[in-house]
């Protein structure tokens, strides 16, 4: 007989394969590889998701990672830019190149239109390899090069193109905490002195998922990925997962020996950063999602919010802004908030501040009625 799963056991399972049930005492590059990367769209905030899951790390440790190559921000899962080992950056470009050309097309494949797509490539790499460089300037050096078989397309068009046909990271000092910098690119390739995995498992990356993100339906798979059919891999792996079903009676799957915790089980505040991926991963995001969230009328597409969760789900937002020489994390609660309730979250917001603005004269935690302007 299956077992159905509610809502807050969901939830508890997935904070726990997240890192965010106790703090874990992983190294960094295997706390990356255990999540399977963390979204890293912005250049730091994603720093502030390892210091919510790890214990003991310091920003500029991290960075070291990310200058000596051992960390690198590409775009992977959804076509979004994700921070990964350079092992998985190698392992997961492969796997997800299809969702990559899909957003490519779906935006510019009308400019694309009969391109020699293997000269554009070639093309591409070499100017990148030759040395790292910004969208805006490899797409008109490309526009400029006479003869070539592309004239008349934008350059936009074309340097996408050669984002979606090669696999571009973010060179340093981009990303790099306390630093700023062009987002300028260059292969992987280049940058690892690797080749990408020649066969990468599709069946390993659904395990990996859900060693991460699960219980999970087939759906949450293809929601977190963006690969679509990931059905017959499911089936193909269903001899060796665990099945369960959700309050809606839909079919869940999962690893065994995977960490599911009681629905009692307390669950600890935690500060969640602005593209945390416990949040956007899932179809049904109802597992940490509250009604009080959607009630603040984010739209998917931003300004995304610092997140405050209580007791396992959304329960508030979070920022630092500076006063003078004080750094200042105030958090703004969606509801009433009890004695104890404040006395957990102001201990986590004072290691989140003591992470986040170490730098400071002075830390304070405030916790404020809102609302307040999102800009």
């Amino acid at each position: 007989m299956e077992t159905r799963l509610t809502r807050r056991a969901l939830g508890r399972a997935t904070l726990a394969r997240q890192l965010l049930m106790s703090r874990s005492k992983l190294p960094v590059l295997e706390a990356v590889e255990h999540l399977v990367g963390l979204q890293a769209q912005t250049p730091h905030t994603w720093y502030l998701g390892l210091a919510a899951r790890l214990d003991g790390i310091r920003p500029e440790d991290v960075a070291d990672l990310l200058a000596r190559r051992q960390l690198v921000r590409i775009a992977l899962m959804r076509s979004t830019i994700h921070l990964v080992t350079a092992r998985d950056c190698l392992y997961l470009r492969p796997l997800v190149q299809p969702v990559i050309e899909r957003g490519m097309r779906g935006n510019f494949g009308k400019d694309l239109l009969g391109l020699d797509r293997e000269k554009l490539t070639a093309a591409g790499r070499a100017l990148v390899e030759e040395r790292p460089m910004t969208p805006t300037r490899l797409g008109r050096l490309l526009a400029e090069q006479e003869g070539a078989g592309w004239a008349g397309r934008s350059p936009e068009s074309l340097a996408h193109a050669v984002r979606a046909w090669v696999p571009l990271v973010q060179v340093p000092p981009r990303g790099v905490w306390g630093s700023s910098g062009a987002i300028a690119h260059t292969s992987a390739e280049a940058w690892l002195g690797r080749p990408l995995a020649r066969e990468p498992s599709i069946d390993e990356l659904v395990l990996r998922y859900l060693g991460a993100f699960g219980p999970a339906t087939v759906k949450d798979v293809q929601t977190w990925s963006g690969l679509t059919r990931l059905r017959e891999v499911v089936d193909r792996l269903r001899p060796r997962l665990a099945e369960f079903v959700d309050e809606e009676g839909r079919e869940l799957f999962d690893l065994p020996d995977a960490p599911r915790p009681d629905a009692d089980v307390p669950a600890p505040p935690r500060l969640l950063y602005d593209f945390d991926n416990l949040l956007l991963s899932h179809a049904d995001r109802g597992r940490f999602i509250t009604e009080a969230y959607h009630e603040q009328r984010y739209g998917r597409h931003g300004p995304m919010p610092n997140i405050v969760l209580l007791d396992g789900f959304t329960g508030g937002d979070w920022k630092v802004t500076r006063d003078g020489g004080t750094a200042v994390l105030t958090i703004r609660p969606y509801g009433r908030l009890s004695p104890g309730d404040i006395d957990a979250l102001t201990g986590e917001a004072a290691r989140m501040l003591a992470f986040a603005a170490a730098d400071a004269d002075a830390h304070d935690v405030r916790v404020v009625p809102g609302p307040w302007p999102h800009a």
